[in-house]
């Protein structure tokens, strides 16, 4: 199987519309074979009160992108990725300009999959540092309700 990049990205960005992804316009711009990248404007509508950067809206970027990142490694006709744990270290405060996540495997098992997500800005300063485990399950049948 060969790695088409832009087929993922498009995919990723596709069906980030009408999503979380879009309403802090989250994009994705990079991948490869164990990671994916994305990046956030940071401007008044991911500041906290204080006018910096949420870190609510910093791990939505991390888990995001390593979620998306786990369907590299799944068949998504029988597979469905869920997030079971995030953590994060909020390391520099952030006023402005872009934020980029990259998400990068740590671990690839068959029901788990460990990423670690830097989060940088365009000078390339460490902004945070994550840790997201994301639990590999059964494709369901979804019921509307």
């Amino acid at each position: 199987m060969t790695f088409d990049k832009e087929r993922i990205l498009n995919y990723c960005n596709e069906v980030s519309k009408n999503t979380l992804m879009e309403t802090l316009n989250i994009k994705y711009v990079d991948a490869g074979k164990g990671f994916l990248v994305a990046t956030m404007p940071v401007n008044s509508s991911v500041h906290q009160p204080m006018g910096l950067l949420h870190g609510g809206a910093t791990v939505a970027l991390a888990e995001s992108v390593g979620s998306a990142a786990s369907f590299l490694f799944v068949n998504t006709d029988i597979n469905e990725v869920r997030g079971i744990e995030i953590a994060a270290n909020h390391l520099k405060a952030k006023r402005n300009g872009v934020v980029t996540a990259t998400a990068r495997i740590v671990h690839q098992g068959k029901s788990i999959h460990l990423w670690e997500i830097k989060i940088t800005d365009e000078n390339d300063n460490l902004i945070s540092v994550c840790k997201l485990t994301n639990m590999i399950l059964p494709k369901r049948k979804r019921e509307d309700k």
